[in-house]
C-alpha cells in the first residue's frame, strides 16, 4: 500500500496565508502592468509586443554593464526556455499605423455597389438596399445604429490599407504575418481619413463604428453546371467590421485609442493568394465632399482602370443604393459631371440608346472633350 505525504503550505494554511497569497498576487499584477506600461512607453511606431521585447534584449545586449551594479537578469530573458513559434507561423498581436507613408487601398469586389449609403441626412436605420448582380445578388441591411455612410467608410480603407502593408512587408520577409485586429490612435485615422482633429471628429469616430459594425454585407452567389458538376449556391454574411473597442478619456470624453477586428471576408481577401484583388485609392479621394462623387469614383477606378468606361445613368442609380427618385439623382450627378473634379478621372455626358450615360476617362487620355 502506497502511502500519500501532504505537505502543508504555510503560504495557504488558515486566514494569514490567505492574506500572504492575496498580498503576493496584487504584488504579482502590479509588477504586469508596470512591466506592460513600460513596452507600450518604448514601442516604435508599427511595433507588436513581441518586436518591443525583441528590440529591447537588443538594446540591453549592446549597452556597456554598469561597475557598480551587478548585472541584471532580463524577465524576457528568463523565458528562452518557451519554444517560439516558426518564422511563418509567427503572427502579430495586432496591426498598428506604422513610421511608413502607407498608400489608400480598397477591395476592388466592393467597389461595384455600394455596400453603404451615399446620403448624409438619412440614417436608414432598419432599412435594406439590395443589388441584383449576374451570378447572385447583394444585400445591405443596416442595423439600429443606422446604415454605414460612404465617409465611414473611410476607416475600413484605413483597415484594408494598413492590413495590406503589413502583410506585403510579411511575404518580403520584413515582419509578422498580421492578425485581424487593428489597433490605432484616433488621430491616426483622422490623419490617415484627412480629416480634422477637433472635439466633433473625435466623437463621430465611435457613431461611425457602430454603424460599420451594425452594417451587414450578405452576398449570394449562384454557379452554372459545368463538365457534369452540380449548381452550387454559397451565402456569406458579415459586417463591415466585426468587433470595435474604444478608449476614452473620462474627463475630456475624447477617444483615446481605438481596436478594431477586421471581418473575415475582408482579411481572406488580403492575406490569402500571392496578389489580393486590392486597388490603390487616390489620397485626394478623402476630400471628395459628395457622396455620388465618391460613388463614382470607386466605380471609375475598378472599371475604368486605365482605360474608360461607360455606364448608364439608369444602372448607376441602382448600384447605388440611393433612396431618391432617378431624375434627383441624375440632377445630383450631372452637377458632379459638371464640376468635374475628381482625382485621375475626367467625366463627360453623352446620349446613350436607353438614355443617358456617364463616360469615365482617365485625365491623362486626350479624348476627353468639353
Amino acid at each position: 500500500m502506497h502511502r500519500v505525504i501532504c505537505w502543508a503550505n504555510p503560504l495557504t494554511s488558515g486566514g494569514h496565508g490567505q492574506l500572504l497569497v492575496g498580498s503576493l498576487l496584487s504584488r504579482i499584477e502590479e509588477n504586469h502592468a508596470a512591466y506592460r506600461k513600460k513596452l507600450e512607453a518604448a514601442a516604435l511606431p508599427g511595433e507588436s509586443i513581441r518586436e518591443i521585447e525583441e528590440r529591447l534584449r537588443t538594446e540591453e545586449k549592446k549597452r556597456p554593464p554598469r561597475q557598480d551594479l551587478p548585472t541584471p537578469r532580463s524577465p524576457v530573458a528568463a523565458k528562452k526556455a518557451i519554444p517560439c513559434p516558426r518564422e511563418h507561423e509567427r503572427q502579430a498581436d495586432s496591426v498598428v499605423p506604422s513610421r511608413y507613408k502607407v498608400s489608400a487601398r480598397d477591395s476592388r469586389s466592393m467597389m461595384d455597389v455600394a455596400v453603404f449609403r451615399i446620403s448624409k441626412q438619412k440614417k436608414r436605420a432598419g432599412e435594406i438596399s439590395r443589388y441584383n448582380l449576374s451570378d447572385g445578388y447583394v444585400e445591405v441591411t443596416a442595423g439600429p445604429y443606422g446604415m454605414a455612410s460612404i465617409w465611414d467608410y473611410d476607416i475600413v480603407l484605413m483597415l484594408i490599407s494598413y492590413l495590406t502593408e503589413a502583410m506585403n512587408r510579411y511575404r518580403e520577409g520584413k515582419g509578422e504575418k498580421p492578425c485581424r485586429v487593428f489597433k490605432s490612435h484616433v488621430s491616426d485615422i483622422l490623419k490617415f481619413c484627412r480629416k480634422g482633429d477637433g472635439s466633433r471628429q473625435f466623437k463621430e469616430v465611435e457613431g461611425a463604428l457602430d454603424r460599420l459594425k451594425g452594417t451587414t454585407i450578405k452576398s449570394v452567389r449562384e454557379s452554372s453546371p459545368r463538365n457534369g458538376k452540380r449548381s452550387m449556391r454559397e451565402v456569406e454574411s458579415e459586417g463591415l467590421i466585426s468587433h470595435y473597442r474604444v478608449i476614452s478619456r473620462t474627463d475630456t470624453g475624447k477617444v483615446a485609442s481605438v481596436e478594431i477586428e477586421a471581418p473575415n471576408w475582408i482579411y481572406r481577401e488580403v492575406t490569402s493568394g500571392a496578389k489580393p484583388d486590392i486597388l490603390t485609392v487616390h489620397p485626394d479621394y478623402f476630400l471628395i465632399e459628395s457622396g455620388i462623387g465618391r460613388f463614382v469614383y470607386r466605380l471609375a477606378r475598378r472599371a475604368a482602370g486605365k482605360d474608360d468606361a461607360k455606364w448608364a445613368f439608369k444602372t448607376l442609380y441602382a448600384r447605388s443604393g440611393s433612396t431618391g427618385t432617378l431624375k434627383k439623382f441624375s440632377e445630383n450627378l450631372r452637377k458632379v459631371i459638371a464640376t468635374d473634379d475628381l482625382p485621375e478621372y475626367g467625366l463627360v455626358e453623352e446620349v446613350g440608346l436607353s438614355g443617358p450615360q456617364l463616360v469615365m476617362m482617365r485625365r491623362s487620355d486626350k479624348k476627353i472633350l468639353k
